[in-house]
């Protein structure tokens, strides 16, 4: 393919995680978001048959001919999404579609299939938990499928999934080096969807975490790490949701290069899709009923706070009462009705025994009821 027919002015595109690559409008088809001084991709190539494996790392693309001209699977690994100059000298030996490389380069874009005239691409999305456990990293992958060999690009170069693929063909463990480049497309497809499961678990994990620390001691932090948890399930939703999709139309259409028996093992692969959905709904509901119970549990200790309020308020009004009353200063001297008890040899003392027995009558009252079990 002529190198014309890819344009490499660079326009940066700001997409969250939640977004998906898309085109500014008059944006002419195959336009590639790369910047020309970026840096270069590296390339992996890895070369099987039954008897032998090869792995080695390519400088010069043009050395990938070699390889391609044999009768042995070619899986080369592009790690990063590398420059124009990485993709000027990578589409002629492939002989890549436009637009093929535009979803290639563009990310991210929606996990599907596209089939082409001796390529099938496939569009998936990968999930790998970070080393500290605090969340996961996701990136494009995508795979593009030929006679005899297999063409993936990783978005991030630092981590992937695949290296239990890497060690059965190196150490020829399963049937994997008695296949053919489809076998191989599956292995990978098969470790990106079982990718999902160890994020699924760690997020099973926080979820119990939360449910301990909302009946606990819930506080403004827990309801950011519920609205939190909530976000990064719905990403990986709409990670696994199309790739689901996009499996099951693989399967459904087939494709010449894809055998029949290979097409049983894809079947498996999107049982495993099935199963990761069942996953996050169940964890997206928690995470929503996490999100009641925070609310109920809030609501209910300041439920705790008013009744406590409302026990000292209730003993003290009748006791104000009483020592408003006789705060009123009324002259006795001009009438014997105007409180006469302030007279009294004891009258100091039974106003406060009045107040004590008051106040000792009403937590009497309230103890009856059990306010103080749950308010003080």
């Amino acid at each position: 393919m002529p190198n014309s027919d890819f344009p490499t002015t660079y326009q940066p595109l700001e997409v969250s995680r939640l977004d998906y690559a898309y085109d500014r409008p008059g944006t002419m088809p195959g336009h590639l978001h790369l910047s020309a001084d970026a840096p270069p991709a590296e390339l992996v190539l890895i070369d099987y048959d039954r008897h032998s494996s090869t792995r080695v790392s390519i400088s010069e693309p043009a050395k990938i001919k070699e390889y391609l001209k044999t009768h042995t699977v070619s899986w080369i690994d592009v790690s990063g999404l590398g420059n124009t100059a990485t993709w000027d000298a990578l589409s002629p030996i492939f002989d890549l579609h436009r637009m093929l490389v535009e979803d290639v380069v563009n990310v991210p874009q929606r996990p599907k299939i596209e089939h082409y005239q001796d390529q099938v691409l496939i569009i998936a999305i990968m999930v790998v938990l970070n080393p500290d456990r605090t969340g996961f990293t996701k990136e494009q992958v995508s795979l593009v499928l030929g006679k005899n060999y297999l063409l993936t690009i990783q978005e991030e170069p630092e981590e992937d999934c695949f290296h239990g693929v890497r060690q059965r063909i190196e150490i020829d463990r399963g049937i994997i080096r008695t296949q053919g480049a489809d076998y191989l497309a599956y292995c990978l497809l098969d470790a990106i969807v079982d990718g999902f499961f160890p994020v699924l678990e760690y997020y099973g994990e926080l979820i119990e975490d939360l449910e301990e620390e909302v009946m606990i001691r819930p506080d403004r932090s827990t309801l950011e790490k519920i609205y939190k948890v909530r976000r990064e399930l719905l990403t990986i939703r709409r990670a696994i949701w199309p790739q689901r999709d996009a499996i099951n139309s693989l399967i459904r259409d087939g494709s010449d290069l894809i055998s029949s028996e290979v097409q049983v093992y894809l079947r498996d692969c999107y049982d495993h899709t099935v199963q990761v959905m069942d996953m996050v709904e169940t964890y997206r509901e928690l995470a929503t009923g996490l999100m009641d119970v925070y609310l109920s549990a809030v609501s209910n200790k300041m439920n705790e706070i008013m009744k406590s309020l409302t026990v000292v308020s209730v003993i003290f009004i009748p006791l104000t009462f009483i020592a408003g009353v006789y705060g009123m200063n009324f002259d006795r001297s001009k009438s014997p009705v105007n409180m006469p008890e302030l007279g009294w040899y004891w009258g100091y003392p039974l106003c406060v025994a009045l107040m004590v027995i008051t106040a000792g009558s009403l937590i009497f009252f309230f103890w009856k009821r059990g306010w103080f079990k749950s308010s003080i």
